[in-house]
């Protein structure tokens, strides 16, 4: 992947997240109209609510995963009120450790690490990000780890090499970005843990 076909996946991945968040927002705020006008609460209401939250959720990941960073400082409340939105919408509950502000390319990096994690993770667990000096890890634990090595070794490779699929995109992402910021991605796995540092 080609530094400029980095940048345009990025734009593109702002773009759509940008065009989603809106319309979203509009479906949340009809929902408590209709709370507001005396509507009956039933299932139907219950699962668009549902669902709106959990888009809403995934779409403020994974803007920050997959969107165009700037050098803006993202705090440690709003990078937890993300995180814990989107641990509710699947069986990994994610956390935060670092208390300082961190440049959005970091945050980036680390969101993008989650995913990676959470591939390695089918029976769910829990997603650690904690940071030491300049040292990031990132750490998955269940009671069942399952990773490809063929993929999870192309976190080591910048170029990297071969085809991601749109579901492990984030591998290739996670590598060249790191690269762009100086940084080298290693991991370390057993049967119950997971650990990518960088």
């Amino acid at each position: 992947m080609t530094d400029h076909n980095l940048d345009i996946s990025v734009l593109v991945g702002s773009r759509i997240c940008h065009d989603l968040i809106s319309p979203i927002g509009a479906i949340a705020n009809g929902l408590e109209l209709l709370e507001l006008t005396g509507a009956t609460p039933g299932p139907e209401m219950e699962l668009i609510s549902t669902s709106v939250r959990n888009a809403n959720a995934r779409i403020r990941f994974f803007r920050i995963a997959f969107g165009a960073a700037g050098e803006q400082l993202m705090g440690r409340t709003e990078i937890m009120s993300v995180l814990k939105d989107f641990s509710k919408t699947g069986r990994i509950e994610m956390s935060w450790v670092p208390s300082d502000p961190h440049p959005r390319p970091m945050v980036r990096l680390a969101f993008l690490a989650l995913l990676c994690c959470e591939t390695a993770l089918p029976q769910g667990g829990a997603i650690r990000v904690d940071q030491e000096d300049d040292q990031w890890k990132i750490i998955g634990t269940g009671s069942t780890v399952s990773l490809d090595p063929v993929l999870w070794n192309t976190l080591g490779e910048a170029p990297v090499s071969g085809n991601a699929s749109s579901a492990t995109v984030q591998f290739p992402l996670l590598a060249e970005m790191a690269t762009k910021l100086g940084r080298k991605v290693e991991f370390v796995h057993d049967s119950e843990r997971v650990e990518i540092q960088y």
